[in-house]
């Protein structure tokens, strides 16, 4: 009977151990799941994230001028790769404002799924190109909601067309009350129209992304920057140093024909004045 009840007791505690083992988890294996997410960077705004809203992408650029067309090239070929279904170039300009200055412009419809991705390959682009992103700004319009609220309205006209049609419909109707009856129709009909016209333009800013690359030569704005201040200095000291030469030349340009024809008139005055004495007449003395 004991040695029974002992094989109970000792069922019963392997029961207990196996149930309280079963929950466990490696607690190492835990703690780098938590870390991985921690540290794993966000993604950002993306169309799953943001349903309904349709966004507008624009990144400005500064590197070298005499890379800014490759870099405007590169990225125009990596529009025309993924095809005009996901990407078409709806604008472009190159202009040249300065002996070494240059500002250009690229903009894109684009695939919503592909904008952010295509994005981050531009910027990459232009590193490669020794340039650097200087400013970006994405902005969002809230496109499902405005959908929904046309919805509404043209199902609110509608209900009003519908009505005003079965007053149209009475045999016995006044003819001052159907002209009115019917001019209020046609101001819901081209209600209906606008509306319809309205919720077509939403629906296309949420199949196309625009998306605008703004190229500028050189630094966008010249300043001390503490965190490379060698580097800084250097690049204020050749912009000071270029602007003083510019100003020189400049003055030389303006001021050296006036001053050559005063310096040669100077000289020629110096040479002519004692052969001009010596050739003056001595006066006679007086008699007495």
């Amino acid at each position: 009977m004991h040695w029974k009840s002992g094989s109970a007791l000792l069922a019963l505690a392997l029961t207990l151990a196996a149930c309280s083992q079963a929950p466990e988890t490696n607690p190492s294996s835990e703690r780098a799941e938590a870390a991985a997410e921690v540290s794993e960077p966000p993604a950002g705004v993306s169309v799953t994230a943001a349903p309904g809203v349709a966004f507008n992408y624009r990144y400005a650029f500064s590197l070298p001028a005499q890379r800014v067309a490759a870099a405007q090239e590169t990225h125009a070929a990596a529009c025309e790769k993924l095809g005009i279904a996901r990407c078409r170039i709806t604008g472009m300009r190159y202009r040249l404002t300065g002996e070494n200055a240059v500002e250009a412009m690229l903009a894109f419809k684009l695939d919503p799924t592909l904008a952010r991705a295509f994005g981050k390959q531009g910027i990459a682009a232009i590193e490669e190109a020794e340039g650097r992103l200087v400013d970006a700004e994405i902005t969002g319009t809230d496109a499902g909601a405005e959908i929904a609220r046309l919805a509404g309205e043209r199902a609110s006209a509608r209900d009003e067309l519908a009505r005003i049609d079965r007053e149209l419909a009475r045999t016995n109707l006044p003819a001052s009350e159907r002209a009115e009856l019917q001019r209020q129709r046609a101001d819901l009909v081209a209600q209906i129209e606008q509306v319809q016209s309205a919720a077509g333009a939403q629906r296309d800013s949420l199949a196309t992304t625009p998306m605008t690359f703004d190229y500028g030569s050189g630094p966008a704005v010249r300043g001390f920057d503490a965190s490379a201040p060698l580097s800084s200095a250097l690049d204020l000291l050749a912009g000071s140093a270029q602007a003083t030469l510019a100003f020189v030349l400049g003055a030389l340009a303006v001021l050296a024909p006036p001053g050559l024809v005063l310096a040669i008139g100077f000289l020629g005055w110096r040479w002519l004045r004692p052969r001009i004495r010596r050739t003056k007449p001595a006066t006679a003395p007086a008699s007495d």
